[in-house]
């Protein structure tokens, strides 16, 4: 697994190993992360330029870190899980990425009120078929972790049902990847 594109382009990223994949770490592969990032670029005005990231369900920050190479400005990367966690601090050393993003050991449907600004930009890849995203989103509205018409990207399996919670969000679009979904939505409060 490698950065795709952006300053720290081709650099490795450390992943989960065997098990990880089945215990619940799937990170977002490198092809479907140069699609998402080239639709972001070219059909939502550049919106990873100067953004502020959150990263939920990070698994091992793939989608933050590709970000941050991109030009985001920060990122805070959520997920409770213990490899996760380890794997997300391997890869802020590898990226020397510390100034910029930070680790949040949180369950990410669980986040209680922010101490930090709010995000542009949010990636949501909980674990595939388990209905986490709306939990999620809809903890991060209420504890204010999303900045009024922030751009919302939900990476769930393609067969799924609905992925964003209702009201506060408005789906974009929504464009298959194989067995994978990526649903754009703004937060609208």
């Amino acid at each position: 697994m490698r950065i795709v594109g952006g300053q720290w382009r081709g650099r490795r990223l450390a992943g989960p190993r065997g098990e990880g994949i089945r215990g619940g770490i799937r990170p977002t592969s490198d092809r479907l992360r140069e699609a998402v990032f080239n639709v972001l670029t070219h059909a939502y005005d550049d919106a990873v330029e100067g953004a502020a990231v959150l990263d939920l369900f990070a698994g091992t920050g793939a989608l933050a870190f590709e970000a941050l190479s991109r030009g985001a400005a920060s990122a805070l990367l959520v997920d409770d899980g213990r490899e996760a966690g380890g794997l997300i601090r391997d890869n802020l050393a590898a990226l020397d990425g510390g100034a910029r993003a930070r680790l949040i050991c949180r369950d990410a449907t669980r986040l209680g009120p922010s101490a930090d600004p709010p995000a542009t930009l949010v990636f949501c890849d909980p674990p595939y078929g388990k209905g986490l995203a709306p939990a999620a989103l809809t903890a991060a509205a209420r504890g204010g972790w999303l900045a009024m018409s922030a751009l919302v990207l939900v990476e769930e399996v393609a067969s799924a049902g609905p992925v964003l919670p209702e009201g506060s969000f408005r789906e974009l679009e929504r464009r298959a990847y194989g067995e994978t979904a990526v649903t754009f939505a703004r937060f609208e409060g």
